[in-house]
């Protein structure tokens, strides 16, 4: 395996893999993105995503974990670089001395493969990485068989997303999708739509969800578009006891999916 070594921040290849992390107009020009550190990057390889250039800091990065990196990535460029280069590249610290270039896929409802009885959820128009990362973590610790962000306000490679859901985005099946499209696709597989609002709503835990489901969740700020409601096989809510009346995003989701899980597992 060749390897080429790069000691120079304004080298190409590193001004183009900044460019990456930085921009979403380059990583949809290239079609690539940018992973940071090992389980990440195998999580990432093991859902498929085909690795363009691995950089690796030899000051950093072990033997075992670089072999175990080299088995899985195979075929692709590999670069090293010094301590104080990785430094400056790295998008945030403990990477344990690796960062990918990786091929893009199309994230499309046709792509999913959905199990008999499946539990989905629902993001329409969610605008934070952060909060979409936290919601795909939470899916991923639940079981949860796909996540489908529609009409998404945020790049589904933004390395703050990635960064946030510590690689749950390459662990949890994932589509984008207008929310129309979306909506037609769920009836047309015969999954039941439960919107989370507050609004002629009944208590998330007296909705039956052991059947096909898909929890849907809007924005904090204005919550769901008609469109959802009016689709909607049921409306439902979580109890708010203070003296406010919502919670974050990626909290309701949890709470809602897991209860998803209490039914089923009962």
């Amino acid at each position: 395996m060749r390897i080429e070594t790069i000691t120079s921040a304004q080298n190409p290849k590193i001004k183009d893999l900044l460019a990456l992390q930085e921009k979403s107009k380059e990583r949809r020009k290239k079609g690539l993105f940018v992973v940071e550190g090992r389980r990440e990057l195998l999580h990432c390889i093991e859902a498929g995503y085909e690795p363009y250039t691995v950089f690796i800091c030899p000051d950093i990065l072990s033997e075992t974990d670089r072999r175990e990196i080299e088995e899985a990535a195979g075929r692709c460029s590999w670069i090293e670089i010094p301590q104080h280069l990785y430094d400056k590249v790295a998008y945030r610290g403990g990477t344990e001395g690796v960062i990918a270039e990786l091929h893009c896929k199309e994230m499309t409802l046709e792509s999913l493969e959905l199990p008999d009885n499946p539990l989905v959820t629902v993001l329409e128009s969610v605008e934070k990485p952060g909060n979409l990362g936290a919601v795909l973590r939470s899916a991923d610790a639940s079981g949860v068989d796909a996540v489908i962000v529609c009409d998404p306000l945020t790049d589904m490679y933004n390395p703050n997303l990635i960064r946030s859901s510590i690689g749950a985005i390459f662990t949890v099946p994932v589509a984008t999708a207008s929310s129309e499209d979306t909506i037609k696709w769920l009836k047309d597989n015969g999954i039941k739509i439960y919107t989370a609002q507050l609004q002629d709503s009944e208590w998330y835990y007296d909705t039956d969800m052991k059947g096909a489901t898909a929890i849907v969740m809007g924005t904090e700020a204005t919550g769901l578009t008609d469109a959802w409601r009016k689709a909607a096989d049921a409306h439902i809510k979580i109890p708010m006891l203070g003296k406010l009346d919502s919670l974050n995003v990626s909290v309701s989701a949890a709470i809602l999916m897991f209860e998803a899980v209490r039914q089923r597992n009962n």
